[in-house]
């Protein structure tokens, strides 16, 4: 049943989420069980059917507490269903081996494509490619399209099952940070390992570790083609390195555009490149106010030339069993002379130019500050108290960016547990699909639907083209066209219409003497941080009507208060 015939519900869900504060005041459970769903919503993907009742018997401290520490949790359960999805696991040159069509294919398609010409519709284009994937898809696993699949089920899943639920919010909240477009050429089949290999090992340690660790990432090197960033005098034209390039950079240019941050005119293949300098201040360190400028950008970008990546051009020559791309410096591509980066002196020499960079921009006081505001974003409320960004900002100095100690700062302060926190942020469409399978309890046996639905409400996994990320603010994520996608969602979900996600039978449904108590039964189940009475008394009506368990659920898990968190 769709949005359309449900005028009222809709009105409800539209008119509520539309403003900062809920209008109507919220039937709480008791204080400790508010502070448990709190916790569950802000430090997880909200509470499984059975979740409060177990936080409160180990008592919300020592929940927390283990939480910021997941490797002392096991994860077995949502390890094994990872190990379903064919391609999660596999390393880059696995996925570049068996899943992106070899160097034949790619060129006969440019060539194909070239020959119809500029006027070619879109349907001609996609013949081709169907053609070449059909004719030279018989050495292949499978194809591109799966890759990005599995990558972006693997997220749902572990989101959905993993015990270490903080540890997965950190890991969302650092890939988003240091955002990578999968749709950008090799990108797709270097995310899998951008995450199991650059952020996963360093999401709770020292920041600059993560920050180096993300720049010599060859999924970053190639997003923001730092790769191809050389002293513009220093490879001579020809020569194998700029085979390979050109190699990388074709394999680029078929999948799309580069990112926003090239200019115009730029030779792509040789010479300084600048996008990874101006985005590893704006966005990954100082901020767009962070007091840098463009000769800044320029003498970044001149430390990091010669930074590249190994092995991801090799298939130009047809070998397919090259190891894994992996983070290189090529010193003669790099540019020797002294630089001034922030009003400090960096003498030439190599690879070390770099890492003094990133130790600059990693200890300047405009990254403690822009690091631990989108911290509290994201854990208390998108115009955090400016006091609790102070403290946070200072731990993060006295620590040397101690990541684990600047979150324990948040997460325990009095102001994550105020009042005013409580549902004052909007889910992102993943939190609102996945909070929803975990509400019912759903069994997941494909995450692919799941994913699906994400993407229809502005959210595509991985697809964020922009460096920015996406934003973790309510504005983002408030229009019409999505709210209304969430609100069919919830009623499919329920409905047991989502492909892939078993919902078990409401077995509050035999015990519920009316619509009435049904109603109750199922609210205090799916939300148990209470409804508002104007929803509550849009549920009543709608039950009233004799509405069956699966619609009250989907009309509960489309209210205001549960896409709150």
């Amino acid at each position: 049943m769709k949005v359309a015939t449900l005028p009222r519900a809709a009105c409800l869900l539209l008119s509520a989420l539309g403003v900062p504060p809920l209008e109507s005041a919220v039937i709480e459970p008791p204080a400790q069980d508010a502070a448990i769903v709190h916790a569950l919503n802000r430090l997880g993907y909200g509470p499984r059917p059975g979740d409060v009742a177990r936080v409160r018997d180990v008592g919300l401290d020592k929940w927390v507490d283990s939480q910021l520490h997941p490797d002392r949790l096991s994860d077995k359960d949502v390890e094994a269903r990872i190990a379903t999805l064919r391609t999660a696991g596999l390393s880059s040159a696995d996925l570049i081996k068996h899943y992106q069509l070899p160097p034949a294919a790619r060129k006969e398609f440019a060539e194909r494509k070239a020959a119809i010409g500029e006027g070619a519709t879109e349907e001609a284009v996609r013949q081709i490619r169907r053609d070449v994937a059909q004719k030279y898809g018989g050495d292949m696993e499978g194809g591109a399209r799966q890759v990005v699949d599995e990558l972006q089920q693997a997220k749902v899943v572990r989101a959905i099952y993993s015990e270490r639920q903080l540890g997965e919010v950190m890991v969302d909240f650092w890939m988003n940070h240091f955002n990578v477009y999968a749709d950008k050429g090799q990108d797709k089949f270097l995310l899998g390992e951008f995450e199991r290999r650059t952020i996963r090992p360093h999401a709770w340690g020292k920041f600059e570790d993560l920050l180096r660790a993300t720049a010599e990432s060859p999924a970053m090197l190639f997003y923001l083609d730092n790769w191809l960033s050389s002293d513009p005098n220093a490879p001579a034209p020809g020569s194998r390195l700029e085979r390979s390039r050109r190699f990388g950079q074709a394999a680029h240019g078929a999948a799309g555009p580069p990112t926003s941050m090239t200019k115009p005119g730029q030779d792509k293949r040789r010479g300084l490149n600048e996008n990874y300098a101006r985005e590893i201040m704006e966005l990954h360190t100082l901020g767009v106010d962070g007091g840098y400028t463009q000769t800044d950008v320029t003498e970044i970008a001149r430390c990091f030339t010669g930074w590249t990546i190994n092995g991801l051009g090799r298939g130009a020559q047809g070998r397919r069993d090259d190891p894994d791309p992996e983070f290189a410096f090529v010193a003669r591509l790099h540019d020797k002379r002294d630089k001034t980066v922030l009003g400090q002196r960096i003498r030439g020499g190599g690879k070390e130019e770099g890492d003094e960079v990133i130790h600059i921009l990693a200890t300047q006081p405009a990254t403690a500050r822009l690091i631990s505001l989108k911290l509290a974003r994201r854990f208390v409320s998108d115009a955090p108290p400016a006091t609790l960004v102070d403290r946070a900002a200072e731990t993060f100095r006295r620590t040397d960016g101690d990541i684990r100690a600047v979150l324990t700062t948040i997460v325990t302060s009095p102001e994550f547990q105020a009042p005013e926190a409580r549902s004052a942020k909007v889910k992102t469409p993943l939190e609102f699909v996945v909070s929803s399978v975990r509400a019912v309890g759903a069994d997941v046996s494909s995450a692919s639907d799941l994913a699906r639905r994400i993407a229809s409400m502005g959210m595509p996994l991985y697809r964020q083209q922009p460096p920015t990320g996406y934003k973790d603010t309510a504005e983002a994520w408030i229009s019409t066209g999505s709210l209304l996608a969430r609100l069919n969602f919830a009623l499919d979900l329920s409905a047991g219409k989502v492909s892939g996600a078993a919902v078990p039978a409401q077995g509050v449904a035999a015990a519920a003497r009316d619509s009435r108590a049904l109603a109750d039964a199922l609210a205090l189940r799916l939300v148990p941080s209470g409804l508002s009475q104007q929803t509550r008394q849009t549920i009543d009506a709608e039950a009233a009507t004799g509405l069956n368990p699966a619609r009250i659920a989907g009309l509960i898990l489309g209210s205001p208060e549960f896409q709150r968190k």
